[in-house]
């Protein structure tokens, strides 16, 4: 399969969809804001649950997934950090580094691209992997952006406001007791559930719409650089550590790579954490990160 193959039939599809976007904020002009709320507040939560529920892979191979990503994440935070120390960011910045660098796109643009590149089991795999991450950049993540305008405290108290942090642990307790939700629930969760990753492609196109010329060239080429290259090298360092099956280390490979995540912006935004900066981040790693997954597909496959 060549590369022009897989960027055709992997990457494309989705990034038309987010293209849709672009063009929706451009041509009509429609504040992307009530649509980052909506997916913060009631999509991205209700994906996440019935992704919990409903994932045919055991308890102790999902914790197994969850410490890499864990490990990843961490081992990322901590290079983004020593990196902004070196640079001499401010605290706003530090953290807008530590952002764009740690979470990646693992949810719209990964969970999409590994079905359509890798088949079911590994989206299985995949979906651990995103809804790791999403506890960890609505909990931790949170935190990172509240802490570059408030203090530590008060942005651990803020976190009381973020749902996937009520959801996820939720949808662990009721699998663990082998609950299952009648219909009157399950319905209506599985449908907005479903709204999630299309509204989620939908904003990441609205918002790359509202990005304007890059402020700081060399720090972007920085986060993205750590973003693209550096994480798919840790991620394929540590996964020996936990004994990942092939498809878990397929999917966790790939998710790693993704660029960083839409949800970085709204973090971003939400806190005031440079957002300027951070939209440009995304926006950079995902142009860029057409051309380097599609090599790291070929190789997958």
């Amino acid at each position: 399969m060549s590369l022009a193959r897989v960027f055709l039939e992997n990457l494309l599809p989705v990034m038309l969809l987010a293209g849709v976007g672009w063009l929706v904020r451009r041509r009509i002009g429609i504040d992307p804001k009530p649509l980052a709320q909506i997916v913060f507040y009631v999509l991205s939560p209700a994906l996440i649950f019935n992704l919990l529920v409903e994932i045919p892979v055991a308890l102790g191979d999902m914790l197994r997934m969850a410490g890499f990503v864990t490990l990843l994440l961490a081992i990322l935070a901590t290079v983004a950090w020593l990196t902004a120390r070196a640079l001499r960011l401010s605290r706003t910045l530090t953290s807008a580094l530590i952002l764009t660098v740690t979470f990646m796109n693992a949810g719209n643009l990964g969970l999409p691209i590994t079905q359509l590149a890798l088949g079911q089991v590994p989206l299985a795999w995949a979906t651990v992997f995103f809804s790791t991450t999403a506890l960890l950049s609505n909990s931790v993540g949170a935190w990172v952006a509240g802490v570059g305008r408030a203090t530590p405290a008060r942005a651990l108290a803020g976190l009381a406001r973020v749902p996937a942090v009520f959801a996820i642990p939720l949808a662990l307790a009721l699998r663990a007791a082998g609950f299952s939700l009648p219909p009157l629930a399950a319905v209506p969760i599985g449908l907005l559930a479903g709204a999630a990753i299309p509204s989620m492609l939908l904003l990441l196109g609205m918002q790359l719409a509202g990005v304007g010329r890059p402020a700081s060239v060399g720090l972007l080429a920085a986060s993205g650089a750590l973003r693209l290259v550096a994480s798919p090298l840790i991620a394929w360092l540590v996964s020996p550590i936990f004994a990942l099956p092939p498809a878990a280390f397929q999917a966790g490979l790939l998710e790693s790579a993704m660029p960083s995540a839409v949800l970085n912006s709204i973090l971003a935004t939400q806190y005031d954490v440079e957002p300027e900066f951070v939209s440009g981040a995304v926006l950079f790693s995902t142009m860029l990160s057409m051309f380097t997954l599609s090599p790291l597909l070929l190789m997958l496959q």
